[in-house]
C-alpha cells in the first residue's frame, strides 16, 4: 500500500486546493414574466410553469 514518505505541508496543501471553491449562481430574468431564476430550468409564476419564456405547464385549480 502506498504512503507518503515525507508530511506535506499545510501550505503546500493550501496550494493545491485554492481551485476549489464555490461558484455565485448564474440567474436569468424571464421576458414574459420578468422573475428571476436559474439558467436552464424551469420556475413558477402565477400558477404558470415557465421554461424559455414560455408556458409549459398549468397548475390544478388555477383556472
Amino acid at each position: 500500500m502506498a504512503h507518503p514518505k515525507r508530511k506535506i505541508s499545510k501550505t503546500r496543501r493550501d496550494k493545491r486546493r485554492t481551485h476549489i471553491k464555490a461558484e455565485v449562481p448564474q440567474i436569468a430574468t424571464c421576458p414574459t414574466t420578468g422573475a428571476a431564476h436559474l439558467y436552464h430550468r424551469a420556475h413558477w409564476s402565477e400558477g404558470k410553469l415557465y421554461y424559455k419564456g414560455k408556458v409549459v405547464m398549468e397548475k390544478e385549480g388555477a383556472l
